[in-house]
């Protein structure tokens, strides 16, 4: 009987000991739905386009800068949307304020790089998939890196950051908030 208290108590601790440390990326601005402040504009849509203010704590040990972007899964591409892609973010910075990603508002911290998205465009572009298509996901990730910088630049297409973020990432955290437009 004293065992299997005795291994019941070490369960309980280690399970609240690992909960405490886990990675985790919140927001204040966004839960689960986008909404017409995320909402891009521009492709027929009418949104503000403001990038969510994002937090992480409990990066993992060895973390040496974070990453963050927002993709789609379910746009009619067959290879999905980048919304934002931001890296190069060093690792004592734990907070994007909200509209980080309008990069002529320089909100962001200095040096990091928002490279471009499926828009053409730097920076954060908002949701906007397609009337009557029904909900999309929108996955916010923040990536703790093992490396310092990617050795990228602003005119880095999506699919090869997401290469050096898949070879350089120690963990990574997301939130998906949902969106859709409705027909006229």
């Amino acid at each position: 009987m004293k065992q299997v208290i005795m291994l019941l108590a070490v369960s309980v601790v280690s399970h609240i000991t690992l909960s405490q440390g886990t990675f985790t990326l919140s927001s204040k601005d966004i839960g689960g739905q986008a909404t017409l402040t995320e909402e891009f504009n521009g492709f027929g849509c009418v949104g503000q386009n403001t990038s969510p203010q994002l937090s992480w704590d409990n990066a993992p040990e060895g973390t040496k800068s974070f990453a963050v972007t927002m993709y789609d899964p379910d746009a009619p591409t067959g290879s999905g949307w980048w919304h934002w892609v931001m890296f190069d973010i060093p690792s004592n910075i734990t907070e994007l304020v909200s509209n980080a990603g309008n990069i002529s508002l320089n909100l962001a911290p200095k040096n990091v790089i928002q490279s471009i998205t499926n828009y053409g465009a730097k920076g954060y572009g908002g949701p906007c998939p397609p009337e009557g298509h029904g909900l999309h996901q929108y996955i916010i990730t923040v990536y703790a890196l093992k490396t310092d910088k990617l050795g990228l630049d602003e005119n880095t297409n999506p699919a090869v950051v997401g290469y050096y973020l898949w070879n350089n990432t120690l963990e990574k955290a997301s939130i998906v908030a949902y969106y859709q437009r409705t027909k006229e």
